[in-house]
């Protein structure tokens, strides 16, 4: 099976639903979706921290994301 990441887009309903595209980079073209061949690999790019002047966090893309199969 395969998978991939989804969430809503941050610039509101009317665009719908952003795909991970890889590096940190987002889309809203289906097919430019980035597939894992597992579950455990999907989710661990979902699970995305960054530390930053001592605070760690999940950017809100990752933190609203799904990881959906095909």
């Amino acid at each position: 099976m395969a998978y991939h990441l989804k969430t809503p887009s941050v610039m509101g309903s009317s665009i719908g639903d952003v795909y991970y595209k890889g590096e940190d980079a987002w889309t809203e073209v289906y097919e430019d979706r980035k597939v894992f061949s597992t579950k455990s690999a999907a989710t661990a790019v979902k699970n995305t921290t960054i530390t930053m002047n001592g605070h760690t966090y999940t950017p809100r893309h990752f933190a609203k994301s799904t990881v959906v199969t095909e």
